[in-house]
Order: C-alpha cells, then sequence, then structure tokens
C-alpha cells in the first residue's frame, strides 16, 4: 500500500504479542518492531471503547497499520512507544474486501 493511509504510517513501536498464561503469568512472542515505511500512525487521544468481554473501559493511546500485522495484536500484548509500555485492549480491522479502498487498516486501542 502506497497511498491511502500508508503515508500517516510514520511511528516506530515494538510489538510482543501475547501467546496466551503460562505458570507466572501471560507469555509473549519475540519482540517485533514495526518502523517506516512499515511502521503505525499513533493517536494519544483518551476515549472509552469497549474490551473482548464488552465491558468499557478506558484506551489512553491508539495506533493504526496495516491489516496484514492483525495477528501480533491479540488482546495482553505488549506495545512499546518511545519507551512506554501498553497492552492491547482490542484491535478492529478496516477491511473494504473486494473493493481493496486504500483506507483499509488495523486500529488498535491501548491501555
Amino acid at each position: 500500500m502506497s497511498g491511502g493511509v500508508a503515508r500517516w504510517f510514520v511511528h516506530t513501536v515494538v510489538v510482543e504479542t501475547c501467546e496466551g498464561s503460562g505458570a507466572y503469568g501471560n507469555v509473549y512472542a519475540a519482540p517485533v518492531t514495526l518502523a517506516p515505511p512499515n511502521g503505525v500512525w499513533v493517536d494519544g487521544a483518551r476515549k472509552l471503547v469497549r474490551n473482548s468481554a464488552g465491558v468499557e473501559v478506558v484506551s489512553e493511546t491508539s495506533l493504526a497499520t496495516f491489516n496484514a500485522n492483525a495477528a501480533l495484536f491479540t488482546p495482553d500484548s505488549r506495545v512499546t512507544i518511545n519507551g512506554v509500555v501498553s497492552l492491547v485492549i482490542k484491535a478492529n480491522a478496516g477491511d473494504s474486501g473486494s473493493l481493496n479502498l486504500p483506507t483499509d487498516h488495523l486500529e488498535v486501542n491501548l491501555t
């Protein structure tokens, strides 16, 4: 994706995908760095969102990235932005299907 929302993906984040729980808490995959031109766009606006259980929670940060990165952002995955670690609340794909619109992207809400 060279046009559309991709030109806004100028920030770098590190994602540690939550793979489930172990004897000592959550288990995370090796860190993956998303950097330009395959980076993300970060929005620091606070807002109310619903988590995977349908409960309203506060999201301190949101980010947008390519839909192809969706598997990285499972609930409770760790995301580091400028040294600050947050957890994934939920991720929503904006996918136009066969229309292949240039605005397709993944929105991720973080704690």
